[in-house]
């Protein structure tokens, strides 16, 4: 059976294929009664858009890149369902790159893979300098995510320094004064990073303490070698024995968090009687652990609707050759919102 053809639906609805062509292309123009008269020709046909010949017509691959360290972080991967989810909805295909926060993986990303096969690139770089991204080469479109660069292209994260102060008023609020922070620094290289997360998120943890008059504590600085659950639970394994008695943790992620509540309750230290856990991220995983874990939760979905509306834009800025007179081509940074979800690590059962 030969496949239907745009003709085909015309003459099923009634109508021009001037005017079906329109109702595809989701035109303002046409009257609703006649949008679901082309519709319903479209459902009964099987008619299927033509999308590889739409956008070579409009001299696009219809494809657009999102490039993220590591898969295997729950947090990249619900990520990523979004900005799947919000490209379907604009007929665009993902295809998702992984770079393991190697720079050269980056600046490869960075350059569109050396070739012309997407038309933007959505990125969450973690080696990458702010140099980098402004001397790059070529026009591809670049969205930017999370906390590491904030210049030189479109950027789209959370306040994280709001975010750590809130989670550490929080702490406070309970009662708690010995507030320490796990991932803090790195093992590699000892002191606080000069970038990134774990430099922003301290950032706020600190403000919150000043705010409280108590003292920061260097010694309550908690390193770790990576933002991963077994490190969490190692960190925390390492502080206790050194001594250290906290009366509450802020781990700079949810996947740390978790880590941290398996080791505490190794210890038979009791969560949240005797140390309250607060976390970043708002995984999965964390509304279903034991205790339920109390975490600042972003806007995932909005962090990639932002996101791809963005590298959308500039998509057909490039494509019509004509940057706009409102300013919009300067680089746009997009804070969008969080909240923090309070449960049973930090309120107790029930909460």
């Amino acid at each position: 059976m030969a496949r239907p053809r745009i003709k085909d639906v015309a003459q099923r609805a009634g109508v021009s294929e001037k005017t079906v062509s329109n109702v595809i292309n989701d035109y303002a123009h046409v009257s609703e009664r006649t949008r679901a008269v082309v519709r319903q020709a479209i459902d009964e046909l099987g008619y299927r858009i033509n999308l590889a010949g739409r956008h070579l017509r409009r001299g696009r691959t219809g494809i657009i890149a999102l490039v993220l360290p590591e898969l295997d972080f729950t947090y990249f991967g619900e990520l990523a369902r979004h900005v799947i989810s919000e490209a379907e909805r604009r007929s665009l295909t993902v295809l998702v790159h992984q770079t393991l926060a190697d720079r050269q993986h980056e600046l490869t990303a960075l350059d569109g893979f050396g070739s012309d096969f997407a038309d933007g690139l959505i990125m969450s770089p973690l080696a990458l300098t702010a140099e980098d991204v402004r001397d790059r080469d070529g026009t591809l479109p670049v969205v930017l995510l999370g906390e590491l660069i904030q210049e030189g292209a479109d950027h789209v994260a959370i306040d994280n320094v709001l975010a750590a102060r809130e989670a550490t008023e929080h702490l406070i609020g309970l009662g708690r004064r010995s507030i320490a922070t796990v991932g803090g620094r790195y093992l590699s290289g000892g002191d606080v990073p000069t970038t990134g997360t774990a430099l922003i998120r301290s950032r706020g943890h600190r403000e919150a303490l000043r705010a409280a008059g108590l003292p920061y504590d260097p010694g309550r600085v908690i390193a770790v070698r990576q933002f991963r659950t077994p490190d969490g639970a190692a960190a925390v394994d390492r502080h206790l024995d050194e001594g250290h008695r906290p009366d509450a943790l802020l781990c700079l992620n949810d996947q740390m968090a978790l880590g941290a509540l398996r080791a505490l309750h190794r210890r038979g230290v009791r969560v949240p009687e005797d140390v309250a856990v607060v976390g970043f991220d708002d995984i999965e995983a964390g509304r279903f652990s034991v205790p339920s874990l109390t975490t600042v939760s972003p806007d995932k979905a909005e962090v990639a609707r932002v996101a791809v509306e963005l590298l959308v834009r500039r998509i057909e800025e490039r494509a019509d050759g004509s940057p706009p007179s409102d300013g919009r081509t300067t680089p746009q940074n997009h804070v969008v919102p969080h909240h923090l979800v309070v449960r049973e690590s930090t309120a107790g059962r029930g909460t």
